[in-house]
């Protein structure tokens, strides 16, 4: 229990590139990814993978650098978002471990085939309180480079995970277990780092 404010910068970035890629899910949207590409030619694979890439970053960066300004602007401290963040990430990650949660029942192949439940998806309302929780706690010199760096880490490894798994995707029928195997592995990681949030905030309180 010491050790929660005790973290090296090392150990704080390895923790936020691992709860930043559990909230993304480069696996899951690398499945979505492929269901809606089809049989598409590797040229769009590569256009498409791009855009929702592009379009998941720019999301993400926003909440990152204007996340913690829209807290003071409502007056809510640091400590409390992230008591709050990290119950919504333990909630989360529980709703995943259940299979019970949006993710796991999330987009894919409904009527028309189309990107934009996959960046829904990659950059929900969890990963967005997941960016400015880890942008809140870990912020220097005005600028949150521990999340800016977990979400170019978190971004770049879904856009080639996307890619990739369009490419070498065959077997169809797999896609349901993959998907719930996955959701559940990332959900057991998603619900401790919200656990762990929860008590760094709640422990500032304390001090």
């Amino acid at each position: 229990m010491t050790q929660l404010k005790r973290r090296t910068p090392l150990e704080q970035q390895l923790q936020a590139i691992a709860t930043v890629l559990s909230l993304v899910n480069p696996a899951i949207c690398g499945v979505l990814f492929a269901q809606v590409e089809g049989e598409s030619s590797r040229r769009k694979h590569f256009v498409d993978a791009t855009k929702a890439a592009m379009a998941i970053l720019a999301i993400l960066l926003g909440a990152a650098l204007a996340g913690t300004r829209v807290l003071d602007l409502f007056g809510v401290s640091l400590d409390a978002f992230m008591v709050a963040g990290g119950g919504v990430l333990a909630w989360m990650g529980f709703s995943m471990l259940s299979g019970k949660g949006s993710i796991a029942s999330s987009p894919a192949a409904d009527s028309t085939p189309s990107l934009t439940p996959l960046i829904l998806f990659a950059a929900s309302p969890g990963t967005i309180t997941g960016v400015i929780t880890i942008a809140a706690a870990h912020t220097r010199l005005q600028l949150p480079t521990t999340a800016l760096v977990a979400i170019g880490v978190a971004v770049a490894t879904t856009w080639l995970i996307m890619i990739l798994t369009a490419v070498l995707a065959g077997r169809r029928n797999d896609a349901g277990f993959l998907r719930d195997t996955i959701t559940r592995l990332m959900g057991l990681l998603v619900l401790s780092m919200g656990v762990q949030f929860a008590l760094t905030g709640f422990r500032s309180f304390t001090v």
